[in-house]
């Protein structure tokens, strides 16, 4: 009876504190409009400014730091988004900073033009 009280509390301790961790990385993204960033249905076009920080010609994603969006009214931020040219690889170079165009696409976001 005791181990099984103590597990229960132990169990509701480590609840709690993945609670308050989530909802500290919320406090972080209260500025983004959730309904925005959660689009891709729609073929929206917005256009960014980032810094290219790994590239994965083999998964066809290039991870870039980038500033913010204010169409999507996103923060800056560093995330993947898919390329849907291979081509644009040879412009995605890991340091160089590239203006760029996305829109959503299947739950993800896809890099259609670089500059």
């Amino acid at each position: 009876m005791k181990n099984t009280l103590i597990g229960s509390f132990a169990i509701t301790l480590a609840l709690s504190a993945t609670s308050v961790v989530a909802q500290q990385h919320m406090g972080d993204m209260k500025n983004m409009e959730m309904g925005k960033m959660s689009a891709p249905g729609s073929q929206t076009m917005h256009r960014a400014r980032g810094t290219v920080k790994e590239v994965n010609t083999q998964m066809g994603v290039v991870t870039l730091a980038h500033e913010p969006v204010k169409s999507l009214n996103w923060p800056s931020m560093t995330m993947g988004f898919d390329v849907k040219d291979k081509s644009l690889f040879d412009k995605l170079t890991v340091g160089k900073t590239v203006e760029f165009e996305f829109m959503p696409a299947d739950k993800r976001y896809l890099i259609t033009a670089v500059k």
